[in-house]
């Protein structure tokens, strides 16, 4: 499962990748986004692209706190496969946290692409009620099988999108979950690079600069 990620990544920047025309909310970047927390996620919505902030972790009676759904879910479960259909976001990213073994020890790396670019991953989207009847905005990842980097820390990863599948992704014309399948693959192209960074990305009230620096890999094993 990925349980955390960064968007360590201008404004500017975030627009101009995904083609975002309008944004809904103050951004900041976002160092070390972890579950249940508000992230940045992109829809087509009345004819744009947006950006606007949703909960990280559906929590629907199902699926509490859901955070990952894996592609099997999206077969097995009817809710899934409503929200394939009509519910699909783009999650922007420029970077995974995983805890890499070392013997007894373990300590935090980051995941980025091998130019360290952003990139877009497959997410879903949900607007719930709670008792009261206030709406609560939540999305989820979409996971596929891993790749060689990411099968070191887990046999699933996020479903990252081509430029060809971000723009299908957010198609409002396709519909059919067996159209949008093949682009829900895993990211086999040059080998992502994989670094440490410091113990403070455990931490979900630290969200700053220091969490996505590259660090000696001694400093990494020390905690905060």
């Amino acid at each position: 499962m990925c349980r955390r990620y960064s968007l360590a990544a201008d404004l500017d920047e975030v627009r101009d990748h995904f083609g975002v025309q309008r944004v809904m909310y103050y951004y900041k970047n976002r160092y070390n986004i972890s579950p249940t927390q508000h992230a940045p996620l992109i829809l087509y919505e009345d004819g744009e692209r947006i950006m606007d902030e949703y909960r990280w972790g559906f929590i629907p009676f199902w699926g509490k706190d859901a955070v990952n759904a894996d592609l099997m879910s999206v077969h097995n479960n009817v809710t899934y496969r409503r929200m394939v259909e009509t519910k699909r976001c783009i999650i922007p990213c420029n970077g995974f946290f995983y805890w890499r073994q070392d013997g007894k020890r373990k300590y935090a790396v980051r995941v980025v692409m091998p130019d360290r670019s952003m990139f877009g991953v497959a997410g879903l989207y949900e607007i719930w009620k709670d008792t009261n009847k206030v709406p609560l905005r939540t999305c989820t990842m979409l996971m596929s099988s891993a790749n060689l980097t990411i099968r070191e820390f887990d046999t699933r990863m996020p479903a990252i999108l081509t430029k060809e599948a971000l723009d299908a992704w957010l198609d409002p014309g396709i519909t059919e979950v067996h159209q949008l399948l093949p682009y829900l693959t895993s990211y086999r192209d040059t080998p992502m690079e994989v670094y440490p960074v410091s113990s403070l990305v455990g931490n979900d009230n630290h969200d700053s600069l220091d969490c996505v620096k590259e660090v000696d890999m001694r400093m990494a094993m020390i905690k905060p």
